[in-house]
């Protein structure tokens, strides 16, 4: 499941929604949908997103939310490390083959460090 599946199923859910009814208002099929959830599909676009922004009325910070949310949620990462230092490519490699064996904990860990590291970039 990717981020925004996880925050797609907990508005769905909330609100007593079921996926075919969404799906019909949506234009979309139950089993697209169903895709989107379970990170089954890459990530929705600009204009989907927007839909189902609308479909939930939702407003302001959690529309930005939810597009943040897209963004981050394409199922397969493609990391460029071209004219990057070695370290760099190794590192990428090696989250690439250990993300699966990892902890939430130890995910937690390294989300916490490029959260701090965007943070310190914002001022």
């Amino acid at each position: 499941m990717t981020p925004f599946g996880r925050k797609l199923r907990e508005l769905r859910k909330a609100r007593g929604t079921t996926m075919k009814e969404m799906a019909a208002a949506l234009r979309v099929t139950p089993a697209y949908l169903s895709a989107l959830e379970h990170g089954k599909r890459g990530r929705p676009s600009w204009r989907l997103v927007q839909a189902i922004v609308g479909y939930f009325n939702i407003i302001w910070d959690e529309a930005e939310e939810l597009e943040r949310l897209a963004r981050l949620s394409h199922p397969r990462v493609v990391i460029d490390t071209s004219g990057l230092a070695p370290e760099a490519t190794e590192a990428a490699n090696r989250l690439a083959e250990e993300i699966g064996n990892m902890s939430p904990a130890e995910i937690a860990r390294l989300l916490s460090i490029l959260d701090a590291r965007k943070r310190r970039r914002a001022k």
